[in-house]
C-alpha cells in the first residue's frame, strides 16, 4: 500500500513514498535538482537513516527517477525491498483546464487532455508529463494517478471564473479563471473544519496559502467559489517574485516605454515584482523582515506592508462574496512559520468578527492551532500544508476504485 508522489518541474523532481497502509507514513522524501544541467543533485531522505546526497550530472528526467528508484531500493539508503511495493504512482499536475475537476487515473485520453492544457501552462505541463512518460517506462505495470492544481476551483461559478474580456476568447481560447494551490486550499480547509467539529457543507472559510507563491479562496460549503489567481500563477496577491493584480493598462505602457518583449514583460511579472521588486532586499519574507523592523529599511517595510494590506483586501472581498465568513486560515511557508505576518492581518479584522489570540499565536510555527479567541465569532486557524498526502490519497481511492470495478467486470 505504498504510493510513490512525484512533483516534475522543469528541472527539478520532488518525491514522497508514502505508506498508506500504516497510517500515512512517510517512508522517505527527496528532491533532485538541476536535471538536465551540470552537477545535478540529489537530496534524499529515508525515515530513520542518515540523509543521503548524489552529486551526478543527469540529462533528463526519466535517467533522474531511476536514479530516485535504485536510491529508494538501496540497502543503506532504500526503504523498500521491491518496486512490486509501489502500489501506485501519484503525479501533481499543473493545470487541468476545463476538462479535469477532479483527479483522473492516467490512460491515454487522460495524457492527452493535459498535452492539450500545455498552452495554459507551459511551464509546468510539460515538466508533469515527463514524469508521467518516464514511470510508464521504468514500472510499466503500476498505475499513475493525476491530481490537478486547478481542479478543486472547478465549482467556480461562472460569473467568478470570467474575465471582462470578448467571449470569444473564452469560447475558443478558454481565457479565464482557473486557479491555483487546489490541493492545499481543500486538504487545509478539511482538516481545520474537523478539528473544529464544523460541518464542511454548512461552513464559509477563506484560505490563505502564504508562500513564495500565494493565493486565497473562498470556500462556501465546501466548494471553492473564487480565488486569487487566475488564468497564470500571477494574478492576484502580491507573491516572492511576482507582481499579482496590475493594471494592465500600466504593463503595456511599460512595454512600450521600456521597449520590452513578450519575454522580458513575463520577466518582469513573474521573477523582478513582488516582495523582491519593491524590498530591493530579497523575496524571502524573513530577509525583508529582518532589514525593515531590524535595519529600518523603509523599502523593506513599504513591501511589508503592501503584502499585508493586499491580503486583507481579498479577505475582505471574499467575507462580502459569501455574505460572511465564519473560519479564516492560515498555510503555506509564510502562513504557517510567520506569527508577526498572521498578527498584523488579522489585528485589522475586528469588524468581521476576528477576536484574535495574541498569546496562542506568539512562536507557533508549523503546527495544528487555533489562534482567535474561545468566544471569537470568526475562527482561525493555523494549518500545516500537505498537498503530497492530498496526492496519495487520491491516488489510493481512485486506484482502488478502478480494480474494483475491473473485478466486478470479471
Amino acid at each position: 500500500m505504498k504510493i510513490l508522489v512525484l512533483n516534475c518541474g522543469s528541472s527539478s523532481i520532488k518525491y514522497q513514498l508514502i505508506d498508506m497502509a500504516n497510517n500515512a507514513e512517510l517512508l522517505a522524501k527527496g528532491l533532485f535538482d538541476r536535471v538536465g544541467l551540470k552537477d545535478s543533485k540529489l537530496k534524499h531522505q529515508p525515515k530513520g537513516k542518515e540523509p543521503y546526497m548524489l552529486i551526478k550530472d543527469v540529462s533528463n528526467h526519466e535517467a533522474g527517477i531511476e536514479i530516485i528508484l535504485k536510491t529508494l531500493l538501496e540497502p543503506n539508503h532504500g526503504v523498500i525491498k521491491s518496486y512490486s511495493e509501489i502500489l501506485a504512482v501519484g503525479h501533481r499536475v499543473a493545470h487541468g483546464g476545463e476538462k479535469f475537476s477532479a483527479s483522473a487515473l492516467i490512460n491515454k485520453e487522460v495524457k492527452k487532455n493535459i498535452e492539450q492544457c500545455i498552452e495554459l501552462a507551459p511551464l509546468h505541463n510539460p515538466a508533469n508529463l515527463k514524469g508521467i512518460n518516464s514511470m510508464e517506462k521504468l514500472l510499466p505495470k503500476v498505475p499513475q494517478v493525476a491530481v490537478f492544481d486547478t481542479a478543486f476551483h472547478q465549482t467556480m461559478p461562472k460569473h467568478a471564473y470570467m474575465y471582462p474580456l470578448p467571449y470569444s476568447l473564452y469560447e475558443k481560447d478558454q481565457i479565464r479563471r482557473y486557479g491555483f494551490h487546489g490541493t492545499s486550499h481543500s486538504y487545509v480547509f478539511e482538516k481545520a473544519c474537523d478539528a473544529l467539529f464544523m460541518r464542511k457543507d454548512h461552513v464559509k472559510a477563506i484560505t490563505c496559502h502564504l508562500g513564495n507563491g500565494a493565493s486565497i479562496a473562498a470556500i462556501q460549503n465546501g466548494k471553492s467559489i473564487d480565488t486569487s489567481m487566475g488564468l497564470t500563477p500571477v494574478e492576484g496577491l502580491m507573491m516572492g517574485t511576482r507582481s499579482g493584480d496590475l493594471d494592465i493598462g500600466a504593463l503595456l505602457y511599460i512595454m512600450r516605454k521600456k521597449n520590452f518583449d513578450l519575454d522580458e514583460a513575463n520577466a518582469l511579472v513573474n521573477k523582478k515584482s513582488g516582495v523582491l521588486g519593491i524590498s530591493g532586499v530579497s523575496y524571502d519574507m524573513r530577509d525583508v523582515e529582518n532589514a525593515a523592523w531590524n535595519n529600518g529599511n523603509k523599502r523593506a517595510q513599504l513591501a511589508l506592508d503592501m503584502y499585508y494590506y493586499r491580503i486583507r483586501k481579498y479577505i475582505g472581498a471574499y467575507a462580502a462574496a459569501m455574505s460572511g465568513v465564519d473560519l479564516i486560515i492560515f498555510t503555506g511557508g509564510v502562513g504557517e512559520n510567520g506569527p508577526e505576518t498572521r498578527e498584523i492581518i488579522c489585528k485589522e479584522l475586528e469588524f468581521l468578527g476576528v477576536d484574535f489570540d495574541v498569546e496562542k499565536n506568539f512562536g507557533l510555527k508549523g503546527k495544528l492551532e487555533l489562534i482567535s479567541k474561545h468566544e471569537s465569532s470568526v475562527k482561525v486557524m493555523v494549518v500545516p500544508t500537505n498537498e503530497e498526502l492530498v496526492i496519495a490519497h487520491d491516488t489510493l481511492k481512485i486506484v482502488a476504485s478502478h480494480d474494483e470495478n475491473q473485478t466486478e467486470e470479471v
